[in-house]
């Protein structure tokens, strides 16, 4: 009788470890709602992306409003129309990437867009040959200025050495200026060599694989990234944004270090006002693929520093005005 007992116990038991209908289908609607958010993340990209996208998206719904036609699906023919309005003030690679914030707008409500149309093709191949695909690139500085900038900094003065910090980084580590302000000062380590620095995510790397950029200490203390980053985080703490932004203290003159994130639109003013309005933040990653490949460095000792995945990107990259400066023509033994 007690055996009976027992297994009469155990069977209420394993009964009661079955899941219900309730928590079948409470589970259910949470596995619903989780694909939801995945296919919305899939679909919406990385947020750098989301942000380049919404400038485009008002460019886009604004010229429907104005025309009175549906953004979401939109016709052969509107599509064709907003092209060539587009084609009339912007350049062929803001058209593309209006192109992509439109079809991203499409995908994410499940309806067909019709940018495969033979007509909206062969539209978008007379746009090509009417305006032209070369793209304007941001310009490449000299050493010899760059240096000129850096020496020129106060590094007693804690705008300035954030300012050096923020330059030396970029141009010696590559850096896109997404990828600058994201850093941490835990993602630095420092070596005998210099120092290294870990990438959580950048725009080849989306799914967080481990990356890394070294950074090498210079004869010269005023030049060297190293150094500069031992003074700069030797006035922060532990943990949080490597680079941070500055706010005025209570009296004139002053200003007040904080812990929040420089934003990479400060990365832009901060190139432009040290080294030249024609400069951008690229310049600073375009500057150290021209400059390395000027004095001798190949393909993937470049590739190593900037993570293209391609030698192809690195032709791009590299900015030189004077064709004279490196052309194989010089090698003809005439």
């Amino acid at each position: 009788m007690k055996s009976q007992s027992r297994k009469n116990d155990k069977s209420k038991n394993s009964l009661l470890l079955l899941p219900t209908v309730a928590d079948t289908e409470k589970s259910v609607s949470t596995l619903r709602s989780k694909v939801t958010d995945y296919l919305q993340l899939g679909l919406e990209g990385a947020s750098n992306t989301r942000r380049a996208y919404a400038a485009d998206l008002r460019h886009y719904r604004q010229w429907c409003q104005t025309h009175q036609e549906r953004p979401v699906p939109i016709p052969t023919e509107a599509l064709c129309m907003y092209l060539a309005f587009a084609a009339e003030t912007d350049k062929w690679a803001t058209i593309q990437r209006r192109l992509s914030a439109v079809r991203k707008l499409h995908d994410l409500q499940g309806v067909d867009y019709p940018v495969q149309d033979r007509q909206v093709q062969t539209v978008l191949e007379g746009i090509r040959r009417t305006i032209g695909v070369r793209q304007q690139q941001s310009p490449a500085f000299s050493v010899d200025e760059f240096r000129e900038v850096i020496q020129s900094l106060d590094v007693t003065n804690p705008q300035q050495l954030r300012d050096k910090v923020v330059l030396l980084l970029g141009f010696t580590g590559a850096f896109r200026r997404s990828e600058l302000v994201a850093l941490n000062l835990e993602d630095l380590l420092f070596t005998s060599e210099g120092a290294i620095i870990r990438m959580r995510r950048s725009k080849t790397n989306q799914y967080g694989d481990h990356e890394e950029k070294a950074l090498f200490t210079h004869a010269d203390a005023d030049l060297c990234p190293v150094q500069t980053l031992h003074h700069w985080m030797a006035q922060r703490p532990e943990r949080g944004p490597l680079l941070v932004r500055f706010r005025k203290g209570s009296e004139p003159g002053l200003v007040r270090l904080t812990n929040e994130r420089l934003s990479d639109k400060s990365v832009a003013r901060l190139v432009k006002h040290y080294l030249g309005e024609q400069y951008s933040a690229h310049s600073l990653r375009a500057s150290f693929v021209t400059i390395a490949k000027l004095n001798g460095a190949d393909d993937l000792e470049v590739m190593q520093q900037t993570k293209h995945k391609t030698s192809a990107m690195i032709q791009r990259y590299t900015r030189v005005a004077n064709v004279t400066k490196f052309n194989a023509g010089k090698k003809l033994g005439l």
